[in-house]
């Protein structure tokens, strides 16, 4: 398979401390969340499926099933690395309403006051768009991943911009809810405006090394690689189709939206610092919490705040998260109120979405036990 049909399917679907001594791999009676991570690799035939939970007290557990490599049967690393997708959007708007907390930023403002005349288009003025609703998914915005180009190269942001506002809005502004990486790129110029710095030298400062998270990066343009030990990612139509390797791939057209590379307890930390104020002061985390309605490609029930996902779990409650696709990877997973935290991440992207509501299921399983 050609990598842009990978693409495509991006499209479609992108959304979404020291760790413990490592469980032993030949236990006899293995878990639910290792009985789960081995049935999505013998019965859903993905080629690796990794996963980190951690308890209110702060100790992580890691697993793995399947092979890292299909061509040479090569181990999956430990909390290895994967292309983490739309959790991105969770860390750029961390950013925004840290700026919002600065006084810097207005929520209710419209995004034509930080980016003066640049959002225009067929039904689309910025001056009627606030910063708000580019954070919820309510501004109408197209989504420039539907008219992406298939070749696979390097994009600067406003590429992408333009690309969407070559198309009519969706609806008017505040009106409905819908999904669009367009939003996030929009949030993602506006934090460069406002600071005058990169968007990921700002990631970094502000989330990364403030929390210490240590295998978490922004990979630099032009850099197709993941740095650091990682299961290879594939892309296939369908279950019967042959898996093509995509790991290494410029992810430029992600950017703000989704170009962050992690680990599942990274993501743990991350989220869990969200929830627990270490990034967000009350009023601003409030306001990230405060959600709407959401659909596809989201869980049934699921609510949408600022960049943050509310997902209710089959044990009473909710978990906080928001999930990621990437052409050679799909990650799910989130933190209770309560502090216990779970993320897991497969290795294969394919139309055939089954798989995932068995990850998403995992996911709940971890978190309810």
């Amino acid at each position: 398979m050609a990598v842009p049909a990978a693409v495509a399917v991006a499209v479609s679907v992108m959304t979404m401390g020291a760790l413990a001594p490592p469980a032993a791999s030949a236990a006899a009676r293995p878990d639910t969340v290792q009985q789960g991570l081995n049935a999505l690799v013998h019965s859903d035939g993905l080629p690796a499926a990794l996963a980190g939970v951690k308890d209110r007290d702060g100790h992580t557990r890691t697993y793995t099933a399947g092979v890292g490599d299909v061509a040479t049967g090569s181990e999956v690393p430990r909390d290895g690395q994967v292309r983490i997708g739309s959790n991105t959007k969770t860390f750029t708007a961390v950013v925004v309403l840290q700026l919002v907390g600065e006084g810097k930023i207005r929520l209710d403002t419209p995004i034509d006051r930080y980016l003066r005349g640049l959002v225009r288009g067929d039904g689309i003025d910025g001056r009627h768009i606030t910063v708000r609703q580019i954070l919820q998914q309510t501004s109408g915005l197209p989504d420039y991943l539907n008219h992406l180009d298939e070749d696979i190269r390097y994009y600067e942001p406003r590429e992408l911009l333009d690309l969407a506002l070559q198309h009519k809005a969706h609806f008017d502004p505040g009106k409905k809810w819908e999904y669009s990486n367009t939003n996030y790129v929009l949030a993602g110029l506006l934090v460069e405006k406002v600071t005058g710095r990169p968007l990921a030298a700002e990631i970094d400062r502000r989330v990364i090394k403030h929390i210490g998270l240590r295998h978490t990066y922004f990979p630099a343009p032009g850099d197709a690689t993941i740095r650091e030990p990682h299961p290879h990612g594939y892309y296939r139509d369908s279950a019967d189709q042959p898996l093509s390797d995509v790991t290494q791939m410029d992810p430029s057209w992600a950017w703000a939206a989704g170009q962050i590379i992690s680990t599942n307890s990274d993501l743990n930390r991350f989220f869990t610092a969200v929830l627990d104020g270490s990034l967000l002061r009350p009023a601003e985390l409030a306001q990230m919490r405060t959600t709407v309605r959401a659909g596809a490609p989201f869980a049934d029930g699921a609510r949408y705040g600022l960049g943050l996902v509310r997902t209710p779990l089959s044990c009473g409650g909710v978990y906080w998260g928001h999930g990621g696709s990437f052409p050679g990877y799909e990650t799910r997973g989130g933190v209770t109120d309560k502090g216990r935290a779970a993320n897991v991440a497969v290795t294969v992207q394919q139309t055939d979405k089954t798989p995932m509501k068995h990850v998403e299921g995992l996911v709940d399983t971890a978190l309810c036990r």
